[in-house]
């Protein structure tokens, strides 16, 4: 919540309060990223004042060059997509005087992006031109296409992403590794799309990257299942002074993510979404809630809720099906996490991130290393 809310800032301090609207959790990464590296210190955070968003409380968030990083790589990339939906377009973007309004926001956020990312040392032409390149693959992708040759432009965005965070660490030998992340977690995020996409694009006739190049959903498990992995591998290769919130994220949530995208953890009720809401919370980019979702966490609650408010949360938990299938849900009374009854877990650590043990190296459970998780 720290480094979201840093990125929420960020936006609002250098682009102003419209640029807020995208803050986005995927975003996020490059400022975790940067002070995993760094270690966090004095300067890197600051008390914020009360915002609606966190329940009108103060909090400790991230700032700096990371938080400015992930401001700049999110307005270029909304930049990219509101150019994207007018192109193709979707919905009141049909309409030509909105179509213009829009296009002229899609150039002011693109130009801000360049000028933050410069402040930086980062040159956003990188991401435009793989946005510029996605498009031009999209036109020419049929059956038979290889869906990597897809989803190529948005690994190396995120490659270059997450490269800088080394470079603003002043870690230059993280730079190979975090790149190597950065390009299968664009893979992961792009095949996790077309995944949770497919039953609606196929509906409604949109262009989706599993159904043009004919590949099966068992591939694209395979292809994700390689990706997380691979992540994790590039990780180890890296040096951190604090890297268990990357590990959390970057390891078992997305373990967890794909689980859910392709629906093996659920229990005779609906998976829930991939890169989807927390139980309990607004859906994301929903009118109250402008944050997307890449890993379905939870933000924690610090202050427990009274008998009488506990006893009717209880009560929604039990009546939603939460208690029993849901990965984690907030206790009704302590808003402490917990595990749902269901949850798949194949050894006897609580983290969910094991395969019969031959896991990530990471479980308390394994001994196996100091992550502290």
């Amino acid at each position: 919540m720290a480094h979201l809310c840093g990125l929420c800032l960020a936006l609002r301090r250098d682009h102003g309060q419209f640029a807020r609207m995208v803050t986005n959790y995927d975003g996020l990464l490059i400022s975790v990223l940067t002070e995993a590296q760094t270690g966090r210190t004095v300067d890197g955070r600051r008390t914020a004042g009360p915002c609606a968003l966190r329940g009108m409380r103060t909090a400790s968030v991230a700032q700096g060059e990371g938080a400015r990083l992930a401001a700049a790589v999110s307005l270029v990339l909304a930049a990219a997509k509101v150019r994207d939906h007018v192109a193709d377009r979707d919905g009141l973007l049909a309409r030509r005087p909105v179509a213009a309004a829009a296009r002229r926001v899609a150039a002011g956020w693109g130009r801000a992006g360049a000028h933050s990312g410069a402040a930086v040392g980062f040159d956003t032409g990188v991401l435009v031109e793989a946005v510029d390149r996605q498009l031009d693959l999209e036109s020419l992708a049929g059956y038979g296409t290889p869906v990597l040759t897809v989803t190529e432009p948005t690994e190396s965005a995120t490659a270059a992403a997450f490269a800088h965070t080394a470079v603003l660490a002043g870690r230059p030998g993280n730079a190979t590794a975090l790149a190597e992340a950065g390009r299968l977690f664009g893979r992961l995020a792009h095949l996790l799309d077309a995944v949770e996409d497919q039953e609606a694009d196929a509906a409604s006739g949109a262009w989706n990257p599993l159904t043009a190049t004919g590949t099966s959903r068992a591939e694209a498990r395979r292809l994700a299942d390689d990706a997380v992995h691979g992540i994790r591998l590039a990780l180890r290769e890296a040096e951190f002074a604090d890297g268990r919130l990357v590990h959390l994220l970057l390891v078992h949530e997305l373990e967890r993510s794909v689980d859910r995208a392709f629906g093996t953890r659920a229990c005779g009720h609906a998976p829930e979404a991939s890169f989807g809401p927390p139980p309990g919370q607004h859906a994301p980019n929903a009118p109250g809630h402008p944050y997307g979702n890449p890993f379905g966490g939870q933000p924690p609650h610090p202050e427990k809720r009274g008998f009488w408010a506990g006893c009717a949360a209880a009560l929604g938990l039990c009546c939603t099906c939460k208690v029993c299938c849901a990965d984690e849900f907030e206790g009704p009374w302590s808003r402490k996490r917990r595990e749902g009854c269901c949850a798949d877990c194949d050894c006897d650590c609580d983290l969910s991130c094991c395969d019969a043990c031959e896991c990530c190296e990471c479980c308390e459970c394994c001994s196996c290393c100091d992550c502290g998780l």
